[in-house]
Protein backbone atom coordinates (compact mmCIF):
# COMPACT_ATOMS: atom_id res chain seq x y z
CA UNK A 1 0.00 0.00 0.00
CA UNK A 2 1.08 3.56 -0.71
CA UNK A 3 2.46 5.42 2.18
CA UNK A 4 0.03 8.16 1.80
CA UNK A 5 -2.38 5.85 2.00
CA UNK A 6 -1.15 4.28 4.91
CA UNK A 7 -1.13 7.99 6.49
CA UNK A 8 -4.64 8.54 5.86
CA UNK A 9 -5.75 4.54 6.96
CA UNK A 10 -4.07 5.62 10.47
CA UNK A 11 -6.00 9.01 10.39
CA UNK A 12 -9.33 7.29 10.13
CA UNK A 13 -8.57 4.83 12.89
CA UNK A 14 -7.28 7.38 15.13
CA UNK A 15 -10.43 9.29 14.67
CA UNK A 16 -12.76 6.34 15.24
CA UNK A 17 -11.27 5.74 18.26
CA UNK A 18 -11.50 9.13 19.17
CA UNK A 19 -14.70 9.35 17.99
CA UNK A 20 -18.18 9.39 20.73
CA UNK A 21 -19.76 6.30 20.63
CA UNK A 22 -23.87 5.49 20.71
CA UNK A 23 -24.38 4.87 24.44
CA UNK A 24 -25.84 5.70 27.94
CA UNK A 25 -24.71 9.44 28.67
CA UNK A 26 -22.58 9.27 31.91
CA UNK A 27 -23.74 11.66 35.23
CA UNK A 28 -21.15 14.62 34.96
CA UNK A 29 -18.81 13.75 37.19
CA UNK A 30 -18.15 10.72 35.21
CA UNK A 31 -17.91 12.58 31.88
CA UNK A 32 -15.14 14.78 33.81
CA UNK A 33 -13.20 11.17 34.17
CA UNK A 34 -12.65 11.22 30.28
CA UNK A 35 -9.02 10.17 29.47
CA UNK A 36 -8.97 12.70 26.10
CA UNK A 37 -10.44 16.27 26.34
CA UNK A 38 -13.87 16.90 25.71
CA UNK A 39 -15.32 18.72 22.49
CA UNK A 40 -17.88 21.10 23.62
CA UNK A 41 -20.20 22.88 21.43
CA UNK A 42 -20.68 26.62 21.57
CA UNK A 43 -24.11 27.78 21.70
CA UNK A 44 -24.72 24.13 19.68
CA UNK A 45 -22.68 24.11 16.51
CA UNK A 46 -23.44 28.04 15.80
CA UNK A 47 -20.53 27.67 13.34
CA UNK A 48 -23.01 26.35 10.81
CA UNK A 49 -26.72 27.20 12.87
CA UNK A 50 -28.23 29.98 14.39
CA UNK A 51 -26.87 29.87 17.79
CA UNK A 52 -29.02 28.90 20.97
CA UNK A 53 -31.67 27.01 18.91
CA UNK A 54 -32.82 23.66 18.06
CA UNK A 55 -31.43 23.32 14.62
CA UNK A 56 -27.91 24.31 16.23
CA UNK A 57 -28.02 21.81 19.20
CA UNK A 58 -29.01 18.92 16.01
CA UNK A 59 -26.16 19.92 14.15
CA UNK A 60 -23.91 19.77 17.63
CA UNK A 61 -24.94 15.83 18.06
CA UNK A 62 -24.55 15.21 14.74
CA UNK A 63 -20.75 16.69 15.03
CA UNK A 64 -20.65 14.41 17.80
CA UNK A 65 -20.28 17.07 20.69
CA UNK A 66 -19.77 15.78 24.37
CA UNK A 67 -21.56 18.83 25.46
CA UNK A 68 -23.11 21.79 24.30
CA UNK A 69 -23.38 24.85 25.68
CA UNK A 70 -26.21 26.82 25.70
CA UNK A 71 -27.13 30.39 27.64
CA UNK A 72 -30.47 30.76 29.60
CA UNK A 73 -32.50 34.20 30.91
CA UNK A 74 -35.65 34.67 33.03
CA UNK A 75 -38.40 36.19 30.98
CA UNK A 76 -41.34 38.15 32.49
CA UNK A 77 -42.96 35.49 33.32
CA UNK A 78 -40.91 33.40 35.02
CA UNK A 79 -39.86 31.16 32.10
CA UNK A 80 -36.28 30.43 31.68
CA UNK A 81 -35.62 30.79 27.87
CA UNK A 82 -32.67 30.22 25.61
CA UNK A 83 -30.81 33.28 24.66
CA UNK A 84 -27.57 34.99 25.14
CA UNK A 85 -28.23 38.14 25.27
CA UNK A 86 -29.85 40.99 27.10
CA UNK A 87 -32.34 41.94 24.53
CA UNK A 88 -33.26 40.22 21.39
CA UNK A 89 -32.29 42.50 18.58
CA UNK A 90 -29.12 40.58 17.46
CA UNK A 91 -30.79 37.16 16.53
CA UNK A 92 -33.97 37.38 16.48
CA UNK A 93 -36.29 39.61 14.21
CA UNK A 94 -37.28 42.08 17.07
CA UNK A 95 -36.27 45.19 15.54
CA UNK A 96 -38.69 44.66 12.45
CA UNK A 97 -41.49 42.87 14.03
CA UNK A 98 -41.84 45.32 17.36
CA UNK A 99 -39.88 48.00 16.18
CA UNK A 100 -37.42 50.24 17.43
CA UNK A 101 -34.83 48.76 19.48
CA UNK A 102 -33.17 47.43 22.45
CA UNK A 103 -35.82 44.76 23.26
CA UNK A 104 -35.16 43.48 26.57
CA UNK A 105 -35.59 39.61 27.31
CA UNK A 106 -36.65 40.40 30.93
CA UNK A 107 -39.31 42.53 29.72
CA UNK A 108 -41.12 39.73 27.68
CA UNK A 109 -43.17 36.85 28.06
CA UNK A 110 -41.99 34.10 26.81
CA UNK A 111 -45.20 33.44 24.54
CA UNK A 112 -43.91 36.87 23.34
CA UNK A 113 -40.55 36.35 22.93
CA UNK A 114 -41.19 32.67 20.48
CA UNK A 115 -43.48 34.86 18.06
CA UNK A 116 -39.94 35.93 17.00
CA UNK A 117 -38.41 34.56 14.07
CA UNK A 118 -34.65 33.24 15.85
CA UNK A 119 -32.89 31.93 12.60
CA UNK A 120 -33.59 33.97 9.15
CA UNK A 121 -30.99 36.35 10.63
CA UNK A 122 -28.08 33.23 10.08
CA UNK A 123 -29.51 32.08 6.98
CA UNK A 124 -32.49 31.80 5.36
CA UNK A 125 -32.71 28.54 5.42
CA UNK A 126 -33.56 28.65 8.83
CA UNK A 127 -36.63 31.00 8.59
CA UNK A 128 -38.73 29.82 11.22
CA UNK A 129 -36.38 28.82 14.01
CA UNK A 130 -37.80 30.09 17.18
CA UNK A 131 -36.32 30.42 21.18
CA UNK A 132 -36.56 27.42 22.35
CA UNK A 133 -37.51 27.41 26.36
CA UNK A 134 -34.63 25.71 28.76
CA UNK A 135 -36.74 22.66 28.67
CA UNK A 136 -37.02 21.86 24.87
CA UNK A 137 -33.28 22.19 24.83
CA UNK A 138 -32.83 20.06 27.65
CA UNK A 139 -35.11 17.54 25.90
CA UNK A 140 -33.19 17.58 22.51
CA UNK A 141 -29.92 17.28 24.40
CA UNK A 142 -29.83 15.10 26.91
CA UNK A 143 -30.48 11.89 25.40
CA UNK A 144 -27.14 11.76 23.10
CA UNK A 145 -24.78 14.60 25.20
CA UNK A 146 -24.40 15.98 28.13
CA UNK A 147 -25.57 20.24 28.44
CA UNK A 148 -23.71 22.90 29.15
CA UNK A 149 -26.14 25.42 30.72
CA UNK A 150 -25.03 28.98 31.33
CA UNK A 151 -26.33 31.23 33.49
CA UNK A 152 -26.96 34.65 32.01
CA UNK A 153 -29.43 36.27 34.72
CA UNK A 154 -31.58 34.72 37.56
CA UNK A 155 -31.56 33.75 40.77
CA UNK A 156 -30.16 30.35 41.65
CA UNK A 157 -32.80 28.52 42.99
CA UNK A 158 -34.65 28.65 40.16
CA UNK A 159 -32.31 26.97 38.11
CA UNK A 160 -31.91 24.53 40.82
CA UNK A 161 -35.33 23.42 41.34
CA UNK A 162 -36.13 23.37 37.49
CA UNK A 163 -33.68 20.93 37.53
CA UNK A 164 -33.76 18.95 40.72
CA UNK A 165 -37.94 18.35 39.07
CA UNK A 166 -36.69 16.83 36.00
CA UNK A 167 -34.67 14.71 37.44
CA UNK A 168 -31.30 16.35 35.86
CA UNK A 169 -28.98 17.64 38.49
CA UNK A 170 -25.51 16.24 37.63
CA UNK A 171 -26.82 15.14 34.23
CA UNK A 172 -26.09 18.65 33.21
CA UNK A 173 -22.96 21.16 33.91
CA UNK A 174 -23.77 24.73 34.84
CA UNK A 175 -21.41 27.46 34.66
CA UNK A 176 -22.05 31.35 35.44
CA UNK A 177 -19.39 34.23 35.09
CA UNK A 178 -21.39 35.49 38.32
CA UNK A 179 -19.63 33.59 40.70
CA UNK A 180 -22.01 34.26 43.80
CA UNK A 181 -24.54 33.07 41.53
CA UNK A 182 -22.23 29.85 42.09
CA UNK A 183 -21.65 29.99 45.57
CA UNK A 184 -25.84 30.09 46.18
CA UNK A 185 -26.22 27.24 43.98
CA UNK A 186 -23.44 25.08 45.56
CA UNK A 187 -24.83 25.98 48.61
CA UNK A 188 -28.00 24.45 47.71
CA UNK A 189 -27.49 21.28 45.48
CA UNK A 190 -24.03 21.01 46.55
CA UNK A 191 -23.58 17.79 44.43
CA UNK A 192 -24.29 19.59 40.86
CA UNK A 193 -20.69 20.21 39.22
CA UNK A 194 -20.39 23.55 38.53
CA UNK A 195 -18.12 25.36 36.01
CA UNK A 196 -16.39 29.53 36.87
CA UNK A 197 -15.84 31.39 33.90
CA UNK A 198 -13.65 33.71 33.80
CA UNK A 199 -11.76 36.06 34.06
CA UNK A 200 -13.77 38.20 36.52
CA UNK A 201 -13.71 41.00 38.28
CA UNK A 202 -11.96 40.65 41.84
CA UNK A 203 -14.50 42.50 44.25
CA UNK A 204 -13.52 46.06 43.33
CA UNK A 205 -15.86 46.01 39.84
CA UNK A 206 -13.52 46.57 37.60
CA UNK A 207 -12.47 44.38 34.84
CA UNK A 208 -9.16 42.58 35.73
CA UNK A 209 -6.31 43.56 33.82
CA UNK A 210 -2.54 42.40 32.76
CA UNK A 211 -1.28 39.52 35.09
CA UNK A 212 -4.74 39.97 36.97
CA UNK A 213 -6.43 37.86 33.81
CA UNK A 214 -4.48 34.86 34.20
CA UNK A 215 -5.77 31.37 35.90
CA UNK A 216 -3.50 31.79 38.57
CA UNK A 217 -3.80 30.84 42.34
CA UNK A 218 -5.80 33.27 43.32
CA UNK A 219 -8.35 32.69 40.98
CA UNK A 220 -8.29 29.05 41.56
CA UNK A 221 -8.67 29.56 45.41
CA UNK A 222 -11.85 31.70 45.06
CA UNK A 223 -13.76 29.17 42.45
CA UNK A 224 -12.93 26.62 44.21
CA UNK A 225 -14.52 28.39 47.05
CA UNK A 226 -17.32 29.23 45.06
CA UNK A 227 -18.07 24.79 45.14
CA UNK A 228 -16.89 25.60 41.39
CA UNK A 229 -15.07 22.46 39.98
CA UNK A 230 -14.10 23.25 36.97
CA UNK A 231 -12.24 26.70 35.95
CA UNK A 232 -13.81 27.73 32.44
CA UNK A 233 -11.45 30.07 31.29
CA UNK A 234 -10.66 32.71 28.08
CA UNK A 235 -8.06 30.46 25.95
CA UNK A 236 -5.72 33.54 25.92
CA UNK A 237 -4.95 33.78 29.55
CA UNK A 238 -3.64 30.58 30.67
CA UNK A 239 -0.26 30.91 32.19
CA UNK A 240 2.52 27.97 31.49
CA UNK A 241 1.63 26.55 34.74
CA UNK A 242 -2.19 27.64 34.71
CA UNK A 243 -3.63 23.73 34.12
CA UNK A 244 -0.72 22.03 36.35
CA UNK A 245 -2.12 24.51 39.23
CA UNK A 246 -5.44 23.77 38.29
CA UNK A 247 -5.13 20.05 38.45
CA UNK A 248 -2.85 20.14 41.56
CA UNK A 249 -6.16 20.85 43.45
CA UNK A 250 -8.24 18.48 41.60
CA UNK A 251 -9.93 21.11 39.56
CA UNK A 252 -10.32 20.77 35.42
CA UNK A 253 -9.73 23.55 32.93
CA UNK A 254 -12.01 24.47 29.95
CA UNK A 255 -11.13 26.96 27.52
CA UNK A 256 -13.18 29.18 25.26
CA UNK A 257 -13.65 29.80 22.58
CA UNK A 258 -11.15 27.92 20.18
CA UNK A 259 -12.25 27.89 15.96
CA UNK A 260 -8.49 27.21 14.79
CA UNK A 261 -6.49 24.04 14.41
CA UNK A 262 -3.42 25.75 15.58
CA UNK A 263 -4.77 27.48 18.53
CA UNK A 264 -6.32 23.71 19.31
CA UNK A 265 -3.23 21.79 19.14
CA UNK A 266 -1.57 24.56 21.45
CA UNK A 267 -3.80 24.07 24.24
CA UNK A 268 -3.88 20.32 23.79
CA UNK A 269 -0.15 20.49 24.81
CA UNK A 270 -1.29 22.58 27.89
CA UNK A 271 -3.30 19.45 29.01
CA UNK A 272 -6.93 21.78 28.64
CA UNK A 273 -9.84 19.00 29.73
CA UNK A 274 -12.45 20.67 27.43
CA UNK A 275 -11.84 22.94 24.40
CA UNK A 276 -15.46 25.22 23.72
CA UNK A 277 -15.93 26.18 19.72
CA UNK A 278 -18.43 27.08 17.67
CA UNK A 279 -16.90 24.41 14.96
CA UNK A 280 -16.77 20.96 16.84
CA UNK A 281 -15.93 18.77 13.78
CA UNK A 282 -12.33 20.99 14.03
CA UNK A 283 -11.71 19.86 17.36
CA UNK A 284 -12.16 16.23 15.89
CA UNK A 285 -9.39 17.02 13.72
CA UNK A 286 -7.18 18.50 15.73
CA UNK A 287 -7.30 15.26 18.09
CA UNK A 288 -6.65 13.14 15.67
CA UNK A 289 -3.68 15.15 13.90
CA UNK A 290 -2.17 15.32 17.76
CA UNK A 291 -3.42 11.26 18.30
CA UNK A 292 -1.64 10.28 14.91
CA UNK A 293 2.11 12.26 15.96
Amino acid sequence: MHPEHLSRLGLLFALGALAPVAAAMPSAPDLLKSPRPLVIAHRGYSGAAPENTLPSFSAALLAGADLVELDYRPTRDGALVVIHDATADRTTDARTRWGGARHRVADRTLAELRTLDAGRWFDARFAGAVLPDLGEALDLIAPAALPLIEHKAGDARTCVEFLRGRRLLNRVVVQSYDWSYLRDFHALAPEQVLGALGPVEHGDGLPPTGPDKLLGPAQLERLAAAGASIAVWNHANLGPDSVRAAHARGLRVWVYTVDDVATALRLLDLGVDGIITNHPPLLWKALALRAAR
